[in-house]
């Protein structure tokens, strides 16, 4: 346990208003919004600037103090919450939120890692740009989170990953040293790429207190098309069309099951059905440019690639966007998807990975192998098929026992993994490590690779004070 003379000392080094250990302002600060995990601290510490982050985790790194970094609390693999023996500091950057820069020439800016990415998408808006990470969580989530965890979101099949959007970072490492690297350089070739080993690493390597991101030219044109597809291979052989009608232009491209929409259209309020009948499989597919509709039509686009999907009889049916109302109601249906769960019951759920080719096999393999350990199983696969990820969701059988179902989620879990890494796949897409996948992660990456982050890890962080026991044992 931490004793009262270190939350003493770490209350008065940070000064008044910097820390805080009233329970109901902890209380949203340790629990997961699934109600998955749940965490137990004795101080949250609520840094101003990067001097105090630094003055914090020297402390801790002199007194051998654990701390958990949080950015929006918006994970899903519980590495962002402390222990549940209280034995764990807690710090949140929510208070360093400000734009530092915006560099409209470099097409970049800089921010501190509490900026939310609602306000940073806003913000480059503003100015005639786009961020393109965009998550469901993006009115909560903090950038310094999103890197940490490299996450994902609906853009990464045109613009990449987290990773792809980060020119440089500011972080705080587990000495208390400030390494500056903030850069707007798109090309720099001297030595080793240091930014790459924080971006991902969930905290455990240091704290990012800043970043400078690329900036894209705003959309000015998208087009959205909701269709109903013969079935997984045909979602497939469509996006290739796409991608080849589109000349690039994809932006999104999303598959989802009828049983998932049924869920949304059931328990979410304003959602309906955009088709007259019902089919297994849809995919949700998006086009975006930044050039003017008189220089590009995107609905004569977008028209094509029905036509040739259905010629090619992977359409069934489907509908083109209109307006923004009818944008907006498409996009509904999928973003709802993960929340309507939750009113079915039970819901074991996966963030995987496969090469595209594969993912038909993988469907059809994995299916029949959730199906046959648990009779009645519901599977609700969604998500990024344009970039191959997919959230292997499964809904417990109707009337069964919610504990008792959830109670199987490792053996679930071992089950699908399986079959991803037989397929050359990753047990995680999008979400992370956390102490969710920590075993996982043991049981499927290489002595090879576990010893090389041992050793980044034990170099850095020697006296294991930032966030341990996430991602490795």
């Amino acid at each position: 346990m931490i004793s009262q003379e270190h939350i003493n000392q770490l209350k008065e080094l940070l000064g008044p208003g910097k820390w805080s250990d009233d329970p109901d302002v902890l209380e949203p600060h340790l629990r997961e919004w699934r109600d998955k995990y749940f965490g137990k601290t004795p101080l949250l510490l609520l840094p101003a600037c990067t001097e105090d982050v630094s003055c914090i985790v020297k402390y801790c790194h002199d007194n051998r103090l654990p701390l958990v970094p949080q950015g929006g609390n918006t994970g899903l693999v519980g590495g962002g919450l402390p222990d549940q023996d209280g034995s764990e500091l807690l710090i949140s950057l929510k208070k360093m939120n400000k734009t530092l820069e915006l560099d409209q020439e470099n097409a970049s800016i800089t921010v501190q890692s509490g900026a939310i990415l609602a306000d940073i998408q806003k913000m480059a808006d503003d100015h005639d740009f786009l961020f393109p990470v965009s998550l469901a969580s993006e009115g909560s989530c903090q950038i310094g989170g999103i890197i940490s965890t490299n996450a994902g979101g609906i853009n990464v099949l045109k613009y990449g990953s987290t990773r792809d959007q980060v020119l440089g970072l500011e972080v705080i490492l587990p000495t208390g040293e400030i390494w500056n690297g903030l850069t707007g350089l798109r090309k720099d070739n001297t030595g080793y790429d240091l930014k790459q080993v924080f971006m991902g690493a969930e905290g455990t390597l240091g704290i990012i207190t800043s970043a400078t991101l690329k900036l894209f030219p705003a959309v000015k044109e998208t087009q959205t098309a909701f269709v109903a597809v013969a079935d997984v291979a045909a979602a497939v052989q469509l996006l290739k069309t796409a991608q080849k009608q589109t000349g690039g232009l994809l932006t999104a491209f999303e598959l989802m099951p009828r049983i998932g929409i049924q869920m949304v259209i059931d328990h979410m309020a304003g959602n309906r059905d955009p088709l007259q009948q019902a089919y297994d499989w849809y995919v949700l597919m998006e086009c975006g440019t930044s050039l003017d509709r008189s220089l590009l039509d995107m609905d004569q686009m977008m028209e094509q690639v029905m036509v040739d999907g259905m010629e090619q009889g992977l359409i069934l049916d489907g509908v083109i966007a209109k307006n923004m109302t009818e944008h907006k109601a498409l996009w509904a249906l999928r973003e709802n998807m993960s929340e309507a769960q939750k009113f079915e019951g039970g819901s074991i759920k996966h963030d995987v990975s496969l090469p595209i080719s594969r993912i038909d096999d993988f469907m059809d393999q994995a299916i029949k192998a959730v199906a046959t350990a648990i009779p009645g199983i519901r599977p609700v696969p969604f998500g990024h098929l344009g970039d191959g990820n997919i959230h292997f969701n499964l809904t417990q059988p109707e009337g069964a026992d919610k504990t008792a179902y959830l109670d199987r989620w490792e053996e679930i879990n071992r089950l699908v993994h399986d079959i991803v890494v037989d397929m050359g796949g990753s047990i995680s897409a999008e979400h992370g490590i956390g102490i969710m996948k920590v075993d996982e992660l043991e049981n499927y990456k290489s002595k090879t690779e576990l010893d090389l982050m041992r050793r980044i890890k034990k170099t850095l962080d020697p006296h294991n004070i930032m966030n341990p026991g996430r991602i490795i044992k």
